[in-house]
């Protein structure tokens, strides 16, 4: 019985211990502080709780907008936003990877605000070389200015993924030997922005602000990135990265993906034969078969 109190058993378990404080510690969540500047707003977005909240508000003169410190070259990113409540007809929260330039990259969420008790539009798009006009919008199956919920998007050489809470809603494959174009060259930052958008945002422009409701407000939280940041000409990737690097849905995971489509999406670019009479674009035509 003595061997279960030895030496060797200990240190067994202190190897586990420190395992065990190690995961937990690479997979810490993000400070705002450390990870983000804010670059527009004049006070409007402010970090709170020692760096673990952030907000953004929108009032008649302004709105306001953070960015990541990190450029990325692929990787997982999660965020948790609460959006803003009430009447949010007119106003957009995007949340979106970007480069800089006129043939920039753009892997995009935006959240197109509603009147009251009407949902919230979740707009998707992808930009490469600076054409985007690959948009998918979804109606969410929960109520997202009530609590908080997790926004993700993978990004590897295969594929884009837009996932909520861990569900993937679209997938965006790399076909470029067949002709389409795909995200794969240009680093990256993070940015979220909240701003006024009336012209367009809500029913195609025909409800407008109501301002008599700002400030208007959206929170943030639980950033992570699992990913490759750009330093000094090159690409530095987590020692995590075969777990995301290699990622594609699996049964299950394109099973939920295919639900959220057939119950939640309300446009797809490439079922809009009129909007593309001269045909689909490439990868709208080929994304099943590959």
């Amino acid at each position: 019985m003595a061997a279960f109190h030895s030496p060797s058993t200990a240190s067994i378990g202190m190897v586990l211990l420190l395992l065990i404080s190690f995961s937990m510690a690479a997979f810490a969540y993000g400070n705002f502080y450390h990870n983000f500047d804010v670059v527009w707003g004049d006070g409007r977005a402010l970090i709170q709780e020692g760096g673990d909240l952030l907000t953004l508000s929108l009032d008649k003169t302004s709105g306001s907008g953070f960015q990541s410190k990190d450029e990325y070259l692929y990787g997982k990113i999660d965020m948790q936003l609460k959006l803003v409540p009430g009447n949010s007809a007119g106003t957009v929260t995007a949340y979106y990877l970007s480069s800089k330039g006129e043939a920039w990259d753009e892997i995009d969420f935006e959240f197109l605000g509603n009147l009251s008790g009407q949902p919230y539009i979740l707009h998707t798009n992808v930009f490469c070389q600076g054409k985007g006009n690959r948009e998918q919008q979804f109606y969410l199956w929960f109520d997202p200015t009530a609590d908080f919920h997790t926004y993700s998007i993978l990004w590897n050489s295969q594929r884009i993924v837009f996932s909520v809470d861990g569900i993937p809603i679209r997938e965006f494959k790399n076909l470029e030997f067949l002709g389409a174009p795909f995200p794969k060259n240009q680093k990256m930052r993070l940015y979220s922005t909240l701003w006024n958008a009336d012209d367009w945002a809500t029913r195609g422009g025909l409800v407008k602000t109501d301002w008599s409701q700002a400030p208007f407000k959206a929170s943030y939280r639980n950033f992570n990135a699992d990913a490759c940041v750009w330093s000094s000409g090159s690409s530095y990737c987590s020692s995590n990265k075969n777990a995301w690097f290699w990622e594609e849905l699996n049964f299950a995971k394109k099973g939920q993906m295919k639900w959220v489509q057939n119950n939640y999406m309300v446009y797809n670019y490439c079922e809009d034969t009129k909007r593309f009479p001269q045909g689909l674009p490439t990868e709208c035509t080929f994304a099943d078969i590959f």
